[in-house]
């Protein structure tokens, strides 16, 4: 489980990030001391949170040249499902 709270994304606390809750899990199964195969699921809840956010300041060719202050973020990826098999020699 990743827990972020509601934090300042600027030193006056006048722009804030929501909170964001992710779960994941993790099985394993040992065939032995030396191999095993790992089913992980991230994002188990597939829930539409943002994994990291900024504010500043940015400008596209047709914005003024001032620019535009805005939240930029980067969602968090969807329900995700990875087997690994591990093998030590």
């Amino acid at each position: 489980m990743r827990y972020f709270g509601p934090h300042p994304l600027t030193e006056d606390n006048t722009e804030v990030a929501g909170s964001s809750l992710l779960w994941s899990g993790r099985a394993t199964y040992k065939f032995d001391r030396d191999t095993q195969l790992n089913l992980d699921v991230l994002n188990l809840f597939d829930r539409r949170v943002n994994d990291i956010e900024y504010f500043y300041v940015s400008r596209l060719n047709n914005e003024a040249l001032a620019g535009v202050p805005d939240h930029h973020f980067h969602p968090a990826e969807p329900r995700t499902v990875r087997l690994t098999l591990v093998t030590r020699f």
